[in-house]
């Protein structure tokens, strides 16, 4: 069974320089599917190839790098008959809900050369 490389895309990105990379790897057509808002030509997207190996996984993440992909995801054991926008979209909210998302920098108060615990009142 074959993989579902996905990827969220910035809004200036170009999808037509992303079909024309992909093609130029040597992925098919009938491998990829490009998700655009019919609201706006300016718009995120998102794209989902199928890969079959890790050398594969590898080509179409750096082209998805290249082409300011956002963010990446790897769904595997699925194929493209059993992908449409919605099934990529809900497991893809589903794995940034599951994520542990960074915290930002905690600073720790540690003690200073005033007064401490030996002082008695």
């Amino acid at each position: 069974m074959s993989n579902i490389l996905a990827g969220l895309f910035a809004h200036h990105s170009d999808y037509k320089k992303l079909e024309s990379d992909l093609e130029n790897s040597g992925f098919e057509d009938s491998d990829y599917i490009v998700y655009l808002n019919k609201d706006s030509d300016n718009s995120q997207y998102l794209a989902s190839v199928t890969v079959k190996d890790s050398s594969q996984i590898e080509s179409a993440r750096n082209i998805f790098t290249q082409n300011t992909a956002v963010k990446t995801y790897l769904f595997e054991g699925m194929s493209m008959e059993e992908t449409n926008y919605e099934t990529i979209k809900k497991y893809i909210d589903a794995r940034n809900r599951a994520d542990i998302h960074n915290s930002p920098d905690i600073k720790i108060k540690t003690s200073s050369d005033g007064m401490n615990s030996e002082v008695k009142f």
